[in-house]
């Protein structure tokens, strides 16, 4: 089963600083893959039309 979480991609424009753009994470995702706060993230891109997240860090754990 597939779940689509739609986001728009916003501006943040700060006086003295380049323009930069911001994604949110909506909180169902990161429930979902036990996204930490303050966890480091990695993006990879695949094509123009895909990133992939990446979470170098991460422990797997075992599954039994």
């Amino acid at each position: 089963m597939q779940i689509n979480y739609p986001v728009k991609v916003q501006v943040i424009k700060s006086k003295g600083r380049p323009v930069r753009l911001y994604v949110g994470l909506p909180m169902a995702l990161a429930v979902a893959i036990n996204l930490e706060p303050g966890e480091e993230v990695q993006w990879e891109l695949d094509s123009r039309k895909q990133l992939h997240l990446l979470r170098p860090n991460l422990k797997e754990q075992n599954k039994k």
